[in-house]
């Protein structure tokens, strides 16, 4: 048998999920990892992280811990970058009736061990959507050791509609045997000078998202950068938070308030399914319709473009996709209200 890894899948999924969040955690002597705490740390400012992360492997469990003075809830920690308490556990723990220290059995007529009763559990649309998708449990693949140094291969400047910058997100390439390792981190801008910190909850392209409010046209809420950027190329409109899935708040859609239409576009993976929810929850009663599509093949936006694919033929994602009613008597496919063809 194989030996195991030192940290179980709960480790990936949550470290994971933080380095997206809240950029990347820094080990300690004591064995936690830190983080800025997305539940009281998040505001931009500058912090000492008080958020711990650590492997148990006992519970096969990541602990999640804020050593604030009134220490936060691990549940509004998880739920803040798009996870749940499950996702803790690398594997969920069976239930046992305990009764002075040992498992107790109910039994029925004649003796006979009776049927336990299940609890009645109400399913959420978005982990109905997630367990329709079918996606497979995915391991990080073996990129080997580190071959050179990191690289900023892009920043992506965040200002206010007047055009002051708040703040920058730096995308990072580190070359390996087998690829490149992707790494993100932010920085927030004084008005002198760069601060290697968080900073507020504004959408990117601000003044794009004006343009399409005064103009009636539709804006696409994409995870990434990298995808509102081939939106753009496509001549369209778009917007993202920072910082990936799990990190976009009702302070980013306010920014949207009053919009036509707003097309959010779903990742095709558990935490794209979960931000993609999160955002249309956000949205609703702010905007006149929300949609929630996916790429045709591929994961995301981009590879539905390299696919040859254009933006009426994005998927509604089962569950999540709520199109008026009107719209449901209309073909399938979603085919959009306005002209691709930018006015400026």
């Amino acid at each position: 048998m194989e030996p195991q890894p030192p940290q179980g899948r709960s480790w990936e999924i949550v470290t994971s999920a933080l380095d997206r969040a809240m950029g990347p955690g820094k080990g300690s002597p004591s064995g936690w990892v830190r983080y800025l705490c997305p539940v009281h740390e998040g505001d931009g400012r500058h912090h000492n992280p008080s958020l711990g992360v650590r492997y148990d492997s006992k519970q096969a469990k990541t602990i999640v811990r804020c050593f604030a003075a009134n220490g936060c809830d691990d549940e509004e920690v998880l739920a803040r970058v798009g996870l749940r308490v499950r996702d803790m556990f690398d594997r969920l723990p069976e239930r046992a009736r305990i009764t002075n220290g040992s498992a107790r059995r109910s039994f029925g007529a004649g003796g006979r061990p009776a049927r336990p009763q299940q609890e009645p559990q109400i399913v959420s649309p978005v982990e109905k959507a997630i367990l329709a998708a079918r996606f497979p449990i995915l391991n990080k693949p073996d990129l080997g050791v580190a071959i050179g140094r990191p690289e900023t291969v892009d920043s992506y400047i965040y200002r206010w509609p007047n055009g002051r910058i708040e703040g920058a997100v730096h995308r990072v390439h580190t070359p390996h045997e087998h690829g490149h390792a992707k790494s993100f981190w932010q920085a927030h801008w004084t008005g002198n000078r760069w601060e290697r910190t968080g900073f507020a909850p504004i959408p990117w392209k601000l003044a794009d998202i004006r343009e399409a409010l005064d103009t009636g046209r539709e804006i696409l809420v994409c995870e990434g950068e990298k995808d509102v950027q081939r939106a753009n190329q496509a001549g369209l409109i778009a917007t993202c938070n920072a910082m990936g899935a799990g990190s976009w708040t009702s302070e980013h859609a306010r920014w949207l308030a009053g919009a036509a239409r707003v097309i959010v576009v779903a990742d095709r993976d558990r935490p794209g399914y979960r931000h993609a929810a999160k955002v249309a929850e956000t949205l609703a009663g702010r905007v006149g319709e929300v949609r929630v599509l996916q790429a045709r093949n591929g994961k995301d936006l981009s590879d539905h473009f390299d696919a040859g694919y254009q933006l009426e033929d994005l998927a509604p994602v089962h569950y999540l996709d709520r199109p008026q009613p009107q719209q449901q008597q209309q073909q399938q496919r979603f085919r959009p209200s306005v002209s691709r063809t930018r006015s400026r």
